[in-house]
């Protein structure tokens, strides 16, 4: 009998807090940071297998009420008594234990992810193949934040079209939407375009969503509450172009009435969100046999955190271009040597090797870890 139909146990976790250094400064409403702080999860179980997991949370609670310290609590105190000594037949099961415990899907996400890490190595097979993957490369957008200019924001947009990327998202907020689309639409008529309103919308502004119809966008991306699908429902039903849910989807629960509903036409399916690949997977699931396009977003996690995504990404139903910028756009030094690149075409390679499918460079690790505790 092979070793994964054994099952496996998990009998050691370590959890590690790392800062990572950023190349340019990030700036939010609540300041801004030269550092990106993440949570490493090392798992290792019964005979000796290493799995490695990411939590890349913020630090603070401006796209999601977890954080990295209620990270680090949630693991501590509440997930991983729920695994540690415990055996399971396959990943699945793992996330499925974590049910009873509320929220902290980024922790979540972290303990499942290492866990299917483990399992392609029992399986001898790429985490790619081991979900039912089917794409040996994968598509690739880039998403580009408010600068302080329009001319700052064409420049930007003409350099990723440069190196090939395959859409444009924008973030807008109001104010900084129509004249600004209007501008991008006369100087790149033809490039594949999005939106992202990030939750900073109302109904009260639906004339601005009505008039943006005419820019042939590919998605609305989140712009009304992060929390709401019936106002979302509403806004859809008034314009052509589709709305693309992101924080409002915890759950393939979430996704089904959200869809019932009519409230969006596309899903973002961003892992760290969901609690995972396995709960990433469900919602794929359903949005395909819905014909419901879905696409992956980013948490600025390091290569460790972005394998996992790459690999969701890699099944049938994700027909858009992912957000998935290499990690040295934003870090110093990753966590994965080489990291992943973007070809000139847009496309990112699918790893078909076991385990993570990159290398991680341990002395990088250690060299931003901040703090660690085990449980065995």
């Amino acid at each position: 009998m092979s070793l994964h139909k054994n099952g496996f146990t998990i009998k050691r976790v370590e959890v590690r807090l790392l800062e990572l250094p950023l190349i340019t400064k990030f700036v939010t409403g609540f300041g801004s940071i030269d550092h990106k702080e993440t949570v490493l999860l090392k798992i290792t179980n019964a005979d000796g297998i290493i799995g490695w997991g990411e939590a890349a949370a913020l630090s603070l609670p401006n796209y999601s009420p977890e954080t990295i310290q209620t990270t680090l609590i949630g693991l501590k105190e509440y997930l991983l008594p729920f695994v540690i000594n415990k055996k399971f037949e396959k990943p699945q099961e793992v996330y499925e234990s974590l049910s009873t415990v509320k929220g902290f899907s980024f922790a979540k996400a972290a303990i499942d992810c290492a866990v299917w890490m483990i399992y392609s190595t029992m399986t001898n097979e790429s985490l790619s193949i081991n979900l039912g993957g089917i794409r040996k490369k994968i598509g690739v957008g880039e998403s580009i934040g408010i600068k302080k200019s329009v001319e700052e924001t064409l420049d930007e947009i003409s350099l990723r079209v440069n190196q090939g990327y395959q859409r444009i998202k924008i973030k807008i907020k109001p104010g900084w939407d129509i004249a600004l689309i209007e501008k991008i639409r006369n100087k790149f008529p033809d490039i594949v375009l999005m939106v992202d309103g990030n939750s900073s919308y109302t109904l009260k502004d639906v004339k601005t969503f009505e008039y943006l119809d005419k820019f042939k966008l590919l998605m609305i991306e989140q712009p009304l509450g992060d929390t709401d699908i019936i106002d979302h429902s509403v806004l859809q039903n008034k314009i052509k172009t589709p709305i693309c849910l992101d924080e409002s989807i915890l759950s393939v629960e979430d996704a089904r009435k959200a869809i019932d509903i009519g409230a969006c036409k596309i899903i973002n399916i961003k892992p760290g969100r969901v609690g995972g690949i396995t709960e990433g997977k469900k919602i794929h699931d359903y949005c395909y046999k819905k014909n419901i396009g879905v696409w992956c977003g980013g948490m600025l996690e390091s290569g460790i955190g972005r394998a996992f995504n790459i690999a969701l990404s890699s099944l049938a139903g994700f027909k858009y271009p992912a957000d998935m910028s290499p990690s040295s756009f934003y870090y110093k030094e990753d966590l994965i040597d080489p990291t992943y690149e973007v070809g000139g075409d847009g496309f990112i390679k699918v790893p078909d090797v076991p385990k993570l499918g990159y290398n991680i460079k341990m002395h990088r690790i250690n060299k931003y870890t901040k703090g660690k505790f085990s449980i065995s």
